[in-house]
């Protein structure tokens, strides 16, 4: 295993580097590295900058219109644009469903879908979760029933995170009780903004409405738009969960809030505290672990290796790290970490009081959002358990 990177590959970063550095606008860069508030728009145009590059769907083939990159080129695509303070990719459209069209959908529907996601028009959602369906997903209860050539949907998701700004949602939908929980599932897309569809923000810990719920009410379907074969769900769903889990151990933006950390270390004089020095390596350690973890799973893609088993692993680590630095960081802003005031945040009100730095007021707010990490995408238990399953035997 090499984790050298090649000339090659160092040209590619600078060149990423270069163009991110003459497009990303510095306001929407600033609002990145100190946490704030970022809202639709944001994210939107950031987007559309990307796809008008042929960027968005940075991991597609070249025979879908994406860059033809390999897991170095993507990996290093990702990191440049964390460390530049870019506003994430949302993963739901380029990253999760495009594949599953790419890898199971039919020519019609690849060509009436992955244009409007490699645009950075259409915004997707997910339709997994449900009330009693979460880490156990096979169990869940959303109905479809097939009624000429429409499926009417029943049921309801939760934890749709950014679901408000939804324009489309890939729909985990029971189509038969039949056998195994699993064999029953079928994978559908849905236009939300369908009748019979009802989207209810969840405020969350830190004041927040990242995730919601939706409901559907008799939502009517067209059957052309049933990914693959009826009751086969379930194999589309994991060959998803497989793309989402590695997204999660996000090790390049744990490397980005890691100089985050320091700096607010610095700016509340706690950086010469030795225990805390020690701390901040602690982390830096684990970060670094991490990331020659990633760095070994590209390694097997480029031998041709399959590494998905160890999906999990990353998800591990990667949200531990997350929950780990929010801490330091609060336990470095000392009570300048404390202010929360929603209200004030949207008057546009991000932290200019005096004696704290502009970085500190979202602290709170990402040290309980972050709270979450060891649960979605699968619990961090059921993935300790699949992991010693697919690993160790």
């Amino acid at each position: 295993m090499d984790l050298a990177f090649t000339p090659e590959e160092q040209a590619f970063r600078a060149e990423v580097r270069e163009w991110v550095r003459s497009h990303l606008p510095p306001e929407l860069a600033h609002k990145v590295h100190n946490a704030l508030r970022l809202t639709r728009d944001d994210f939107q145009s950031w987007a559309r900058t990307l796809g008008k590059k042929g960027w968005l769907g940075y991991g597609w083939p070249r025979q879908f219109g994406g860059p033809g990159w390999n897991a170095v080129q993507k990996h290093l695509f990702e990191e440049e644009l964390a460390m530049a303070g870019a506003p994430r990719i949302m993963p739901f459209g380029p990253v999760m469903v495009a594949p599953v069209i790419m890898a199971f959908g039919t020519p019609e529907q690849q060509q009436r879908f992955l244009p409007g996601i490699a645009s950075g028009e259409v915004w997707w959602s997910q339709g997994y979760s449900e009330p009693g369906a979460g880490s156990d997903l096979a169990s869940l209860k959303t109905r479809a029933e097939r009624v000429g050539d429409k499926y009417i949907v029943n049921g309801q998701k939760t934890w749709t995170t950014m679901g408000q700004h939804g324009d489309w949602m890939f729909n985990l939908v029971r189509t038969s009780s039949e056998g195994k929980p699993q064999t029953g599932i079928s994978f559908l897309l849905l236009d939300m903004k369908s009748p019979g569809v009802t989207v209810r923000p969840i405020k969350l810990l830190d004041g927040e409405c990242e995730v919601n719920e939706v409901f559907f009410d008799n939502v009517e379907v067209p059957a052309d738009q049933l990914i693959g074969e009826e009751n086969k769900g379930w194999t589309y769903a994991k060959h998803l969960l497989a793309h989402e889990r590695t997204n999660i151990a996000d090790v390049n933006r744990a490397k980005r809030e890691l100089e985050r950390l320091k700096r607010i270390a610095r700016t509340e004089g706690v950086w010469d505290d030795q225990r805390f020095r020690d701390q901040i390596a602690l982390l830096e350690v684990d970060i670094v672990a991490l990331e020659m973890l990633v760095l070994r799973v590209l390694s097997m893609e480029k031998s041709g290796k399959n590494p998905l088993d160890i999906a999990g692993l990353l998800k591990i680590r990667g949200s531990e790290i997350q929950q780990r630095y929010s801490e330091l960081m609060m336990l470095a802003a000392g009570p300048f970490a404390l202010p929360f005031i929603e209200d004030a945040m949207e008057a546009g009100w991000q932290g200019d009081f005096p004696g704290g730095e502009v970085a500190n007021a979202p602290l709170a707010s990402t040290y309980f959002n972050l709270r979450k990490t060891t649960i979605y995408g699968g619990s961090n238990e059921v993935q300790r358990e699949i992991v010693a399953k697919t690993v160790l035997g």
